[in-house]
């Protein structure tokens, strides 16, 4: 019985738990508005966090993902509310999410920089290059138009909300992409062992900007969502302390930092407890401080736990330490 426990599976369980013990005594956790919230929050975090586990089962991280996914998707309403197509804004936002992503892979990849500073740098740029020369405002609203594009976040599909649809289809094609690919082979190749990698053929740094790329096109995604579920894109949120939430998610569900293990299943059970214990903790009204302390603990633990389950050698010390 023991060998079957692992962190995807006890992590599974206390969702299920918390879930069960916040409807029982929590008043208005069950309610449909609150439900309807909960499933947005979660499918949102949940993309994010299948983009950061791309770059962590690759033994990398990306904290210029939230930068990235609001300036871009910001920048595309701008351009829409001044009267570009929508497609054009979109695939314009796409692109310089496209940009950032390249340039972080090429920090890391060429120039070595760890990965962390690498993108903390350039989440701080992007915010700072967005408000100074793309966008004027701090909230960004959708223009008001019926297209099936602005319900994207807030419409539903046979009774499933579309967020929820959108998160099934991202984690759908990351399984697939990580599992069939070349890439996905080459991605848990370079996060188990780049030396390894590079001796047997594996195109390593192209792979490590690859990575960081599909990254940020990840992050456009879960911006359109974010728009279009509350019709506005503040810049605001890049300052938030939203890319720990999506690490916090990514490690709790088993991913090891040391790279090279986990999967998608691993992020949706992380983002299914998330969700639910924060959303449990602002029906009971604590207080933003006092939730970034449970999370952060909470996150101090897992990392913990990830250092037990998965002890660093030094060939895991000397390339993507985080």
């Amino acid at each position: 019985m023991l060998k079957m426990l692992n962190q995807e599976r006890i992590v599974g369980a206390i969702a299920v738990v918390l879930f069960i013990g916040f409807s029982i005594g929590l008043s208005g956790f069950l309610s449909g508005s609150n439900i309807l919230s909960l499933i947005q929050n979660v499918s949102i975090l949940g993309i994010l966090g299948i983009g950061m586990a791309i770059g962590i089962i690759g033994r990398g991280i990306d904290l210029s993902m939230v930068s990235t996914m609001v300036i871009s998707v910001a920048w595309m309403l701008v351009m829409v509310n001044s009267g570009v197509n929508l497609w054009l804004a979109l695939g314009l936002a796409v692109g310089f999410a496209v940009v950032v992503g390249i340039v972080n892979g090429l920090l890391i990849a060429y120039v070595e920089v760890p990965a962390i500073f690498a993108t903390l740098a350039m989440g701080i740029v992007v915010y700072g290059f967005g408000k100074s020369f793309l966008i004027g405002q701090d909230v960004v609203y959708l223009p008001r138009d019926e297209s099936w594009f602005y319900h994207i976040g807030s419409g539903q599909i046979a009774g499933v909300p579309n967020p929820v649809v959108v998160f099934a289809l991202v984690a759908l094609v990351a399984a697939l992409f990580l599992k069939f690919t070349k890439f996905g082979r080459y991605n848990y190749a370079v996060g188990d062992n780049v030396a390894t990698a590079r001796i047997t053929g594996i195109p390593v740094r192209p792979v490590i900007v690859a990575q960081y790329v599909l990254i940020a096109v990840i992050a456009v995604v879960a911006g359109v969502v974010v728009a279009t579920a509350v019709t506005s894109m503040n810049t605001r949120l890049a300052l938030s302390t939203q890319v720990y939430d999506v690490i916090l998610v990514v490690v709790l569900g088993g991913i090891g930092l040391s790279g090279g293990k986990g999967g998608v299943r691993n992020v949706i059970v992380g983002t299914l407890l998330i969700g639910i214990l924060l959303n449990g903790m602002t029906i009971m009204n604590l207080g933003y401080t006092t939730q970034n302390i449970f999370k952060s603990v909470i996150l101090l633990a897992a990392i913990l736990i990830d250092t037990m389950l998965n002890p660093r050698d030094e060939q895991t010390a000397q390339h993507g330490d985080i």
